[in-house]
């Protein structure tokens, strides 16, 4: 598989977004997806991917916790492109087992506590999505946060028995605005607010001019900052 992967950087190292997402649909035929949380990144590649009519599955995850702001997104989302976006929501009897057991915001009291509701509400319904893929296409971007800048383009995702491609990884967060502004794509309107990564309402807030765009994630912990979706590589120091 690792042969797969580093042939795979290789025929993408000089091509475009489109050109990329393109040849990974062509190579997997019915098995890429796509998963959306609808951050910036992610409606660059959404609109990249419906505006092409490229072959890729766009799913996301409704925590059930999400701002109303991104569940208006994902409306707006809806009605420009006239295209599916499947949702799965965690199962609902592993939701309740866990606020009857801990309460509604445990996810404040400890780290691990923290984990297990984002296993809960996001990294298990990941692999009910993912389930049948071969490749699974993200909006990571090594400037985020000190642990994806060892990522590559494509790499063996071993939890999940994928192939993952982040085709943006590279990209800038300006050259990211840009596209968005040069295309009129739609976006959530608490980036204009100083959210700059969203997730779930209780764990996100504004961050201030200088902060880290990962800062306002769990900002009562001084973790990794991951939620389990991605696996984190060492970073050398």
């Amino acid at each position: 598989m690792q042969e797969k992967v580093d042939e795979l950087n290789r025929l993408v190292e000089d091509k475009s977004l489109v050109a990329s997402l393109a040849l990974v649909a062509e190579e997997f035929p019915g098995t890429v997806r796509f998963s959306s949380a609808f951050g910036q990144e992610d409606q660059v590649i959404t609109d990249a991917i419906f505006k092409n009519d490229i072959a890729i599955e766009v799913f996301t995850l409704d925590t059930g916790r999400l701002f109303k702001e991104t569940y208006d997104l994902i409306d707006r989302t809806r009605s420009r492109y006239k295209k599916p976006i499947k949702v799965y929501f965690p199962k609902a009897e592993t939701v309740q087992e866990l606020v009857t057991n801990k309460g509604m915001h445990s996810f404040y009291d400890s780290v691990d506590n923290r984990k297990e509701c984002c296993f809960v509400r996001k990294v298990e319904p990941l692999k009910r999505a993912l389930k049948g893929a071969e490749v699974w296409v993200t909006g990571l971007r090594a400037s985020q946060s000190d642990n994806r800048q060892g990522f590559n383009m494509f790499e063996w995702d071993e939890g999940n028995q994928v192939i993952k491609f982040n085709p943006l990884l590279h990209w800038g967060y300006d050259e990211m605005i840009d596209y968005l502004k040069e295309f009129g794509v739609p976006y959530n309107t608490l980036h204009d607010k100083g959210f700059i990564s969203i997730g779930c309402a209780p764990c996100t807030r504004a961050i201030a001019p200088g902060e880290h765009p990962r800062a306002g994630r769990w900002w009562w912990e001084t973790s990794q900052k991951e939620c389990g979706l991605h696996q984190v590589k060492a970073v050398a120091s």
